[in-house]
């Protein structure tokens, strides 16, 4: 019989094999790669820090800080648009889904339910229909 973690461990090298991580590590991979998407999260990042720093003060000027934040979401704007921007969150978003089914069908099954049945279900705000929180 093989031992649990062993099998954990399959798992996880079956994952990094999985269609959707390999896309989402390409495109982090690209992203990354993309100097103008960088040099846009550096100025974000920055424009955050001098928010968080004026906001921090005593005496804030509130002109500074609203401009500030005008200025970082025009940055984050830029980057949300950004074509490899775009697909690193739709991978990221596609693995995340398959890690939510795998979640699930592990939780699931820790809590008794039949493996072969259980799976990830969005929730539809109905606890009627679900039987996945509690």
């Amino acid at each position: 019989m093989m031992d649990v973690i062993a099998l954990t461990r399959e798992l996880g090298k079956a994952i990094q094999q999985e269609e959707t991580f390999l896309k989402w590590q390409q495109a982090q991979k690209t992203a990354d790669a993309d100097t103008e998407l960088q040099d846009l999260i550096g100025e974000f990042n920055l424009k955050r820090m001098i928010i968080n720093d004026e906001a921090a003060k005593q005496d804030r000027d509130q002109e500074k800080l609203t401009k500030a934040n005008k200025e970082m979401r025009e940055v984050y704007s830029k980057i949300m648009s950004n074509d490899r921007m775009i697909a690193y969150n739709e991978a990221k978003q596609a693995f995340d889904g398959l890690l939510n089914r795998i979640n699930a069908i592990i939780q699931q099954s820790a809590q008794g339910q039949d493996p072969e049945t259980a799976d990830y279900q969005d929730c539809t705000g109905s606890c009627s229909t679900c039987g996945g929180c509690s």
